[in-house]
């Protein structure tokens, strides 16, 4: 079980620290760029998602710029559609925070500039396309956040939740289809029923028989229906359940747990949209959220940041922060997979999820 509160009392420790630490000396001309742009268009960044809503803040007050951030609530297959549509307005957005099969599918699709931040060196060679055309920014751990109010029996794997008394209690995080989230967490169930990165089969067929029982509901978890109950187990991302009991402390009795048969993780990805109106900006923004400072504030709202080694072998992170991080057992057989294993499960599941699960 992730040790929420002693998360949230090493978190002073990071905000102390992100709060002090000088801001990154990132390559002049880039600077002076983002700066005479003036204005950077973000899209589909929820305030409270990875700490977003502080890393935009403190984007603004560093450089002087004017963020307008759109649609925070959209999925990554609708920022790749943002990109077409508002191709040639001054409202396109200028960077976009997708998941890894998103972020392949844009770079196929020519809807991105090719960029190297200045941290490009520490970005591990799988969370970033070669070219520059997209780079990791942070990851999570498919977890259960669940709300001990009504569920009275914290599930602890993936085989727990096919139990009768979960019956009308189990969501996702959106669709399948076009959500990383519940991507991830349809993986995350091939991997506990015998499936592997290589095959997502399986957790097409575990959701299928989920649904069929009645525990599986087909609503996508937000804010609201977790505090209203109406969600009372979450298949989400680690560091957003754990948002959920900052979020609504005092009011829903929140736990999140690690799946103990399933440990699938998946980052996030930054992207320039090539025909943006902003390119310094979106830039600047690049090399801000992969500094140390950017990832930093990542850490502070329980994500974690893509160049994560990196910064523990440099002794940047807290130990505070480090010793309250969840188990490290279970972290240690979390499983990623590679641009090419993620293709072809998209694939898979575009081709079976409507039929087998619908959403």
């Amino acid at each position: 079980m992730i040790q929420i509160s002693a998360l949230l009392v090493a978190a002073a420790s990071v905000m102390a620290v992100a709060q002090t630490m000088t801001m990154p000396a990132l390559p002049a001309s880039v600077v002076a760029a983002g700066k005479k742009d003036g204005s950077l268009n973000t899209i589909a960044l929820p305030p409270d998602w990875a700490n977003y809503g502080e890393i935009m803040d403190t984007f603004q007050k560093t450089y002087g710029l004017k963020l307008t951030n759109a649609s925070p609530d959209i999925s990554s297959a609708e920022e790749l559609q943002a990109i077409k549509s508002l191709k040639g307005q001054k409202r396109a957005p200028d960077v976009v925070d997708v998941g890894p099969a998103f972020a392949i599918q844009g770079t196929s699709e020519k809807l991105f500039t090719p960029y190297k931040p200045a941290s490009w060196a520490s970005i591990p060679a799988g969370a970033k396309d070669p070219n520059g055309n997209w780079v990791g920014n942070y990851f999570g751990v498919v977890s259960f956040g669940v709300n001990k109010n009504i569920v009275k029996n914290v599930p602890k794997s993936w085989a727990d939740l096919m139990k009768p008394e979960y019956k009308g209690q189990v969501a996702l995080n959106g669709n399948p289809l076009s959500a990383q989230a519940a991507f991830s967490a349809v993986w995350s169930a091939a991997l506990a029923n015998g499936g592997s990165l290589d095959n997502i089969q399986p957790g097409i067929e575990y959701f299928a028989k989920l649904k069929a029982m009645g525990n599986y509901i087909p609503v996508s978890a937000t804010p609201a229906t977790v505090q209203t109950g109406q969600t009372p187990i979450v298949a989400d991302w680690d560091y957003l359940n754990l948002g959920y009991s900052k979020q609504f402390a005092g009011k829903v009795d929140w736990t999140v747990t690690v799946p103990s048969d399933g440990v699938y993780g998946s980052h996030y990805a930054t992207a320039i949209n090539a025909t943006g109106p902003n390119q310094g900006a979106a830039k600047l923004w690049e090399e801000f959220i992969t500094s140390d400072a950017g990832q930093m504030l990542f850490l502070k709202g329980g994500a974690h940041p893509i160049r994560f080694n990196d910064m523990v072998k440099r002794n940047v992170i807290p130990k505070a922060m480090l010793d309250a991080l969840p188990d490290a057992a279970v972290y240690a057989n979390v499983k990623f997979a590679t641009p090419d294993q993620v293709t072809k499960a998209k694939a898979v599941l575009n081709a079976q999820w409507a039929a087998k699960v619908g959403q």
